[in-house]
């Protein structure tokens, strides 16, 4: 698990001038991309031993940023 990129680029590199446009245009986009974000740095973090929650927050932390991707996914197929 540990160095895994999960950074929007990395998980869809077919969509990165996609990826580029909505975050200039759409503004639900942007926050949402930037929301998941924040998780994969959150996720490095606990990762590298800087942060050390609770098994039962990483695991919240796994889904809300898998519900994230989803959500982000849908949008860039559209």
């Amino acid at each position: 698990m540990f160095g895994e990129q999960h950074d929007l680029h990395h998980e869809f590199p077919e969509y990165n001038d996609k990826i580029h446009d909505l975050k200039m245009k759409d503004g639900h986009f942007r926050r949402l991309f930037k929301e998941y974000d924040e998780l994969a740095h959150e996720m490095i973090r606990i990762q590298q031993n800087i942060e050390t929650p609770s098994d039962e927050f990483i695991e919240s932390l796994k889904l809300k940023r898998l519900h994230l991707k989803d959500e982000l996914y849908q949008m860039l197929k559209a």
